[in-house]
């Protein structure tokens, strides 16, 4: 028989402890929470966890592409008196400031519904030709082909700019150079991602707006605005895609000047300005009252919400698309191998570990899950950290209601298997270590006992059948009192006899201490329940109620023999044979207790011994040792 075969023997690995049962639970934990990642239960979660690796990481990038240009309370304290409807001339002077200054591009983030001419034809003030000279500069700035436009695309309707700007520019080609400057935040109100075209139907409406961020990548890249793909970053985004907000950082992170410094008349003189080579400038209010300040990812602190100009958010659009910097998710192939890899193990230690330390256990894959999320978007990969940690849960949950419901069973099984055999303390140790019996044995050394009634053949024929039940039940019951404090495992009932193992199923070190120590109660039992016979058979004249008791210690297989329909847990062997014929052997030495060397020498000191003797017992060639055990030695005293 293969030694350590059962699971009553050697440890095995978590691996081998988790089984089929745990694997499969574990698997469809991960296959569940994918299911519901897909759905909208764990967007806030997900959430959550993305603007925290935004807030924890501070400033991620430096802006290099791209630039603001604010129109705020500085500026506007320069001309107090002066309607921003009329400010087209100012707009004028910045952008030939800018276009000197050799930007790429530029783009207005402000909606010119209207325009001066119609202001002042409406008032009345100036003649009609007055009126179309007084914006002139600013649409001969539409007209080079470098300013770009806000308009918005909504479900109701499409805004534009005024007319007197839209034939102004190239083309009349409001699609190229008209950008919808809309912000489409999430649910929470918080802005993660953009489209790179509104998502509206344009099914009465052949004009398709680009987003503003978009249209100002695209006239920086030469690309056509047209297209329904373009490259950024040597990917392809398309139209339709939703894009993470990959940010650089906090509010203030893209480099801004004021309006007012490109409105002075030594403008080109300025480094900060000159510093806007190359870059696309976005033109922005942020003054007071502007409502166009929104939530980010780095607002949502515990004590302040710090909101992002909605120029700005534009300016890190255009620079994420520019330096090809993007929030990637995690491919489906990765969230499944990364969820094994933090499910797995934790599944395979909960399969063999109380609830309350499973629970303690539980959080080192939540800690993983989010660490994957981390080190994930440290390298630009939206990791699922909710979808991890749900499969963890849903994997805890299951193993242990399975292992309430159908393990149960199992302990149940355990119980009314040893509970014949064991103590009940050790019959409920057997099972807290979560060993349940299989087919097989493996080998042990143990201290086997043998015991039987003397002149029982006698006895019974003095007695009535059912007299007979009635004592041997009755000392049987005393018996395996004392065999069960001692820790014995009754192994069966022979006739009279009794056959018994010390140091299995759970492995004792005292197993043959153990042994002879309940040899000598059961001499004491058995001379005890003499009284018990003459007071229930007085006058029957019977044989006087003695028994014999065998010890031996040594190798044995031991465990569940059978079938796997009916197995009988015990031991076999040569030390299970010696043992019983040392027990026979007490007749003939004349003893009560025989016990091997092997046993005494196992059991080490503490007990009185009588005449020693080497015998030779069937089935055996070798003479054996033995010793007649008188009972427990006193203590000495000192004098």
């Amino acid at each position: 028989m293969k030694q350590g075969s059962d699971a009553l023997g050697q440890q095995k690995s978590p691996w081998q402890h988790i089984g089929g049962w745990g694997l499969s639970i574990a698997l469809l934990a991960i296959l569940l929470a994918e299911a519901i990642s897909h759905s909208d239960l764990l967007v806030g979660v997900e959430n959550f966890y993305g603007d925290l690796w935004f807030r924890l990481a501070g400033q991620r990038a430096k802006v290099e592409h791209v630039a603001l240009v604010k129109l705020d309370e500085a500026t506007l304290a320069e001309y107090p008196d002066e309607p921003l409807v009329f400010w087209g001339p100012r707009y004028a002077q910045a952008s030939a400031v800018l276009r000197q200054a050799g930007v790429r591009v530029i783009g207005f983030d402000m909606l010119f519904s209207a325009s001066p001419e119609q202001w002042l034809a409406k008032l009345g003030g100036l003649n009609s030709n007055a009126a179309r000279d007084f914006d002139k500069p600013f649409r001969q700035e539409l007209a080079s082909g470098k300013v770009l436009l806000a308009g918005m695309q909504t479900p109701q309707e499409t805004l534009l700019p005024a007319p007197d700007y839209l034939v102004a520019l190239p083309d009349f080609d409001a699609a190229r150079y008209v950008g919808a400057a809309d912000l489409a935040p999430d649910a929470d109100g918080t802005l993660r991602g953009f489209y790179p075209a509104p998502r509206v139907d344009r099914s009465k409406d052949d004009l398709r707006l680009i987003s503003l961020p978009f249209l100002l990548a695209v006239q920086a890249t030469q690309q056509a605005a047209d297209a329904d793909q373009w490259q950024f970053g040597g990917r392809t985004l398309r139209v339709s895609d939703r894009i993470p907000l990959a940010y650089a950082g906090p509010p203030g992170t893209v480099p801004a000047i004021s309006l007012r410094e490109l409105l002075q008349p030594d403008a080109l003189n300025n480094p900060k300005i000159q510093a806007l080579r190359d870059k696309v400038v976005i033109i922005g209010a942020s003054y007071g009252g502007m409502n166009d300040a929104h939530l980010t990812p780095y607002g949502r602190g515990l004590f302040d919400a710090p909101l992002m100009l909605g120029a700005e958010i534009q300016a890190q659009t255009v620079d994420a698309l520019l330096s090809g910097r993007f929030i990637d998710p995690l491919s489906g192939s990765g969230r499944f191998l990364l969820a094994l890899l933090i499910v797995l193990p934790a599944s395979a230690l909960w399969w063999r570990r109380r609830p309350l330390t499973g629970l303690a256990i539980l959080l080192v894959p939540l800690a993983l899950a989010g660490m994957a999320g981390q080190i994930g978007f440290s390298n630009s990969t939206q990791v699922p950290v909710a979808h991890f940690q749900l499969a963890a849960l849903l994997a805890y949950a299951g193993i242990y209601g399975w292992r309430f419901t159908h393990g149960e069973r199992e302990r149940d099984r355990l119980r009314g298997m040893f509970s014949r055999y064991l103590e009940p303390r050790i019959v409920e140790a057997l099972i807290g270590s979560g060993k349940l019996p299989e087919l097989g044995g493996e080998q042990r050394e143990m201290t086997v006992l043998f015991t039987d009634i003397r002149n029982f053949t006698t006895i019974s024929e003095q007695l009535s059948p059912e007299e007979v039940v009635e004592m041997l039940n009755s000392y049987f019951g005393r018996a395996c009192a004392v065999l069960a404090e001692e820790g014995a495992c009754i192994d069966k009932f022979i006739g009279d006899a009794i056959m018994a193992e010390f140091g299995v199923p759970l492995k004792t070190p005292d197993h043959a201490h153990r042994a002879l120590s309940a040899a000598i109660r059961l001499k004491a039992v058995s001379q005890d329940f003499r009284h018990w016979m003459h007071a229930r058979f007085p006058e029957r004249n019977l044989p006087e109620f003695g028994i014999g008791i065998g010890v031996h210690t040594g190798q044995a297989v031991v465990g569940n023999i059978g079938t796997t329909q009916r197995m009988e847990y015990t031991a076999i062997g040569d030390s299970v044979n010696l043992a019983s014929r040392l027990e026979g052997m007490t007749k003939t030495v004349g003893c009560v207790i025989l016990a091997s060397r092997d046993a005494l020498e196992s059991a080490g000191s503490g007990f009185a011994l009588g005449k020693a003797s080497t015998i030779t017992v069937k089935g055996r060639t070798q003479p054996v040792d033995v010793f007649e055990i008188l009972g427990f030695e006193e203590p000495a005293t000192n004098v």
